[in-house]
């Protein structure tokens, strides 16, 4: 695995774990030499994940759209900064550049580009592992509706399983690691 793309919050966050969560991960990816690419931003969870793998020697490549540039306020010191016209050309060229996919704690916008991925590999557009890194259990919810969608038949567990979840950055990365 060469890259993986993480989706995360634009903001902070209510306890402080989110941002060690970011921190932790940042270096875990960095110690293996994982490019980091995520939505380019400097603020939030999303500026602690690329400041962290920067300071820690790893690479970084954002993707934002145009119309975020500004309000997102784009990070100046990635080592690629891919800038595309929407938020759909932003999720493909996420997709294109990953060989893996894990959604942080964050808010709408995570969830829209996890359930993207998560979506077009349920159809088979891709076979890249997805994970979730469960920082301050943030995704007990969300595990227990995908469980429900599972028990009321509307997810076959085949699609659930697809899914990775861990609290510990080292294991989620390790369980993305393991071949299909």
């Amino acid at each position: 695995m060469k890259s993986m793309a993480v989706f995360c919050g634009s903001r902070d966050g209510a306890s402080p774990a989110y941002r060690e969560g970011a921190v932790t991960f940042g270096k875990e990816l960095a110690r293996r030499q994982i490019t980091l690419v995520y939505g380019g931003s400097s603020l939030g969870t999303m500026g602690i994940l690329a400041d962290t793998v920067l300071e820690h020697g790893g690479k970084v490549i954002g993707v934002m759209p145009n119309m975020l540039a500004d309000r997102e306020i784009a990070h100046k010191n990635l080592t690629e900064l891919h800038i595309v016209g929407s938020m759909h050309e932003r999720k493909a060229k996420m997709a294109d550049l990953a060989d893996a996919f894990v959604a942080m704690p964050g808010g709408p916008g995570t969830m829209d580009e996890f359930f993207e991925i998560f979506t077009w590999a349920q159809i088979g557009i891709h076979r890249k592992p997805m994970g979730m890194y469960n920082v301050n259990r943030y995704y007990d919810p969300l595990l227990a509706v995908f469980d429900h969608m599972v028990k009321e038949q509307f997810l076959p567990s085949v699609h659930r399983e697809m899914i990775h979840c861990n609290d510990k950055a080292s294991d989620l990365i390790e369980l993305l690691l393991q071949p299909n």
